[in-house]
């Protein structure tokens, strides 16, 4: 097994004693800190099993005038796609089993998003799943905000990198924002 590969299984493991029932609603209150270009359209995301849940700071950040958006699976090992969403619009699952707007949705390119993750460090690396569309895609958007989402506890002393990993430009946890320079 190589390093990633390790590191992802004990991430997994560690993040499923992480979870805690009102973070969704304590990170919300981040949302005004997050210095967002006035109108800007963030991505979130759907969460699946223990990840950490951003609805409720994706629908703060849609009260102070921010368009939604959620990725879509179009193709394997291919970059996402962006699909506008509102609280309350019906979600369908992937071939994956993750819910995603309706393909009749409008697609849109966000400037901002919120990106889930098995671990982050001081730098602001973070420890995908492995599938790599979310590098993918921001190797085609250069510029885009990345904002990792995540519990305090799964912040790492340092993340296995390759030349196509993408740093975070955040992370928000239940302790509030870390900044990473850039």
């Amino acid at each position: 097994m190589d390093q990633k590969q390790k590191m992802r299984s004990e991430a997994r493991t560690r993040r499923a004693t992480l979870t805690w029932a009102p973070f969704a609603e304590h990170i919300a209150r981040f949302a005004g800190d997050l210095e967002l270009p006035p109108g800007a359209i963030v991505a979130g995301y759907h969460p699946i099993r223990d990840e950490a849940d951003p609805r409720a700071l994706m629908s703060a950040l849609s009260a102070l005038g921010h368009p939604l958006a959620l990725p879509c699976v179009v193709a394997a090992r291919s970059a996402l796609v962006f699909r506008a969403w509102k609280t309350g619009d019906r979600l369908a699952p992937n071939a994956y089993g993750i819910a995603e707007p309706l393909a009749s949705a409008p697609e849109v390119m966000p400037s901002v998003v919120l990106v889930p993750l098995l671990a982050f460090d001081a730098e602001g690396h973070r420890l995908g799943y492995g599938g790599g569309y979310y590098d993918r895609t921001f190797d085609l958007l250069p510029g885009m905000r990345l904002i990792g989402v995540a519990y305090s506890g799964q912040e790492v002393v340092m993340v296995p990198r390759e030349e196509h990993d993408h740093p975070l430009d955040l992370v928000v946890t239940e302790n509030g924002i870390r900044r990473f320079l850039r």
